[in-house]
């Protein structure tokens, strides 16, 4: 399971290229981090673009669900909804930890809170639920 998340994360170019690192793994869990960079801000303002965020919730839903899955790289799973509620602007390095609800033969489901660290303590930023369709044999 690790190596094949950080495959993906080392292989994806769009991944790699937001800067996005895995902190932490076990079998239905994964957090990954999102460093705040200029480049990926709303122009004129110091929060990360909301697509940015929804990227990294439906990554985090798939790096989690491949932690469930007995053979990750040859288990197809396609995200087939993802929904994502911005509760404030993403303005500093952010954190999501996915958690898997459900992971089933044929679909999975994972929750992700995306947080930041501010001077009060850690604050959600969005939260979001990513449905995937699993295709085991």
């Amino acid at each position: 399971m690790t190596d094949t998340n950080e495959w993906f994360l080392e292989n994806h170019d769009h991944l790699r290229d937001l800067g996005i690192e895995i902190d932490d793994q076990r079998e239905g869990f994964i957090r990954l981090t999102l460093p705040h960079e200029a480049s990926l801000t709303n122009p004129g303002s110091e929060a990360i673009q909301g697509g940015v965020v929804a990227t990294l919730i439906d990554h985090a839903g798939g790096a989690a669900i491949r932690t469930t899955l007995a053979d990750p790289m040859s288990t197809p799973h396609a995200t087939t909804e993802l929904n994502v509620s911005y509760v404030r602007p993403a303005a500093a390095d952010l954190t999501a930890e996915a958690t898997v609800v459900r992971s089933g033969r044929s679909m999975g489901v994972v929750e992700v809170e995306v947080t930041m660290s501010t001077d009060e303590g850690e604050k959600t930023v969005a939260v979001g639920r990513v449905s995937l369709h699993l295709d085991r044999e």
